[in-house]
């Protein structure tokens, strides 16, 4: 996927504005993190980025949940909308904006946006009859509800039937130029199974879609009839431009695109695709703004095998996650062991062994005993030698020039997993060069010069990894260059980190001159939890 505008150097993105009906749960982390490995991935090859996250707080769904907790809606909003706050620093998340659609700012952009769409003559009053699921803030046609007029989705909640007055939206009129759209541009949505399910949708023929309610107080009124209150995705949506507003501007849509619109990705679950693939650039050509650049709509998360739900008693908590297991461990684990697009599992057998082989075992104990045999052969000094002097045959050198585009081609594909593992042969391969060469044997036969170029070529291919994998695991990666002599954090902001990929990125950095930190393990290993 070519998401980035060469002309500007410049790349944003976001997550889904989250529901806040409930604290975050471990989907809204995994499309979190991966937004982060994205941004800091392109904040790496030298773009300036802005990542969006943030909270979506309105509706008949949070009214009923405030209501139920004896709290008004925006206490409870406000409760709900630190906890994501939360986790993503847990998380190590590094947001550049987080919108809330309680913003009053917010209500400016809805409003302006919604007179634009009027006066196109796309918004009319009509009667909605239909089958709708509170928790998907939506309605159902017939043909999608499960027996007993039970949602897909939240598939132990009834449909509720409704005959109410809305105002619509008239999407059906968009049907041809969004056809056109996809055809037009095959990378618009993401994956490939994604897009094909979108297009066979809109083949069915489109309708138009309710944008109000009545009898819900919980949201901003309708311009020019206050007795409606704007449906939450009309709402929702537009809080990704109301996010471009920097803070002393006036917010008006002028302001709002002037510099980052439109956006180069929206990374979201596949459960809201058409939202993001349908709706929204429908009303956007509507308004006669410029679209978004790409879609990517990833996976569902099972745990142990089985769909995950408070009913079955199966939940993973990603507080709880987190006060067990570091940061790095987590964000390595989902991104590395789940083809991102693809549904995904997490099971804690697995979660420990995939961690203890690649990272306690490959990387961290590759580093750690090499820096140890530069403390004993070379008296703690950086080897003698620097990159030049590595033969252009040496199988780390070989694998470490052609390492960066294949770890570019995945990243910008947001094959995250394939980007871990085409580190992972650098390091697989290094482990298997120290033991063939055995640099403790070459000591004892006076090789000396030998024994360091075999040092150098590990110890630059363990940086050339790290460097690759800051954007999963920056406190490893930040661990392992520190020890590597660099005074670098890779989780400071990327115009003070003075790594630019032009130097770092490429295999043969290091030279004689650089002075070593002290060796410790970068990883501890995870001991399986004691069974029952």
């Amino acid at each position: 996927m070519n998401l980035v505008d060469k002309r500007k150097n410049t790349f944003a993105l976001t997550t889904p504005l989250y529901y806040v009906n409930d604290l975050p749960h471990i989907g809204s982390a995994y499309t979190t993190m991966a937004a982060d490995v994205v941004a800091r991935y392109q904040r790496l090859v030298g773009n300036t980025v802005l990542l969006i996250t943030g909270t979506d707080e309105h509706g008949q769904k949070i009214q009923r949940s405030a209501e139920g907790k004896g709290e008004s809606p925006q206490e409870f909003c406000d409760r709900m909308s630190a906890g994501f706050g939360s986790l993503w620093e847990f998380l190590d998340i590094k947001y550049d904006r987080f919108i809330r659609t309680t913003d009053s700012r917010h209500h400016g952009i809805v409003k302006e946006f919604f007179q634009r769409v009027q006066e196109k003559g796309d918004i009319y009053l009509g009667q909605q009859k239909g089958w709708y699921c509170v928790s998907c803030e939506e309605f159902k046609e017939e043909r999608e509800l499960l027996e007993g007029n039970l949602c897909p989705i939240h598939t132990n909640k009834k449909a509720e039937w409704r005959d109410e007055e809305n105002y619509f939206f008239r999407l059906s009129k968009y049907q041809n130029e969004l056809e056109q759209l996809y055809k037009s541009q095959p990378d618009f949505i993401q994956p490939l199974s994604r897009r094909n399910e979108v297009i066979k949708f809109v083949e069915q023929g489109l309708q138009d879609f309710s944008i109000s309610r009545v009898n819900v107080d919980w949201g901003f009124p309708v311009p020019g009839n206050d007795k409606h209150t704007l449906y939450v995705w009309f709402d929702a949506l537009l809080g990704y431009i109301t996010a471009l507003l920097d803070a002393d501007v006036e917010p008006t849509l002028e302001n709002a695109l002037e510099k980052w619109w439109p956006i180069n990705l929206h990374l979201i679950g596949k459960d809201i695709l058409r939202f993001h693939a349908v709706y929204w650039p429908a009303m956007l050509m509507s308004a006669g703004l410029p679209l978004p650049k790409s879609v990517f709509g990833h996976g569902f998360l099972t745990k142990d095998g089985h769909k995950m739900g408070k009913t079955l008693g199966n939940t993973l908590d990603p507080f709880a996650l987190r006060e067990r297991y570091d940061a790095d461990a987590i964000r390595y684990y989902f991104l590395k062991e789940i083809e991102f697009g693809r549904d995904g599992d997490f099971n804690e057998i697995r979660f420990i062994k995939v961690l203890n082989a690649d990272l306690a075992n490959d990387l961290g104990n590759l580093l750690n005993r090499t820096l140890n045999m530069v403390k004993k052969y070379c008296g703690g000094k950086m080897p003698q030698v620097t990159s030049q002097y590595i033969s252009i045959e040496n199988p780390l050198k070989v694998i470490g020039l052609e390492l960066p585009d294949k770890i570019k081609l995945a990243y910008e594909a947001l094959a995250f997993n394939q980007a871990c593992e085409t580190i992972l042969s650098l390091v697989r391969a290094s482990n298997k060069f120290i033991d063939e060469q055995a640099p403790w044997s070459l000591y004892k036969q006076g090789q000396q010069e030998t024994v360091e170029k075999v040092l150098y070529a590990v110890l630059e291919s363990v940086r050339l990894a790290a460097y690759w994998l800051s954007p999963i695991i920056p406190n490893i990666s930040t661990d392992i260059y520190q020890q590597l002599g660099f005074d670098i954090n890779f989780n400071e902001s990327l115009p003070s980190l003075n790594a630019p990929v032009d130097t770092h990125g490429i295999w043969g950095l290091l030279t004689s001159e650089q002075t070593l930190g002290k060796a410790k393990p970068i990883f501890k290993r995870i001991e399986p939890p004691e069974s029952n």
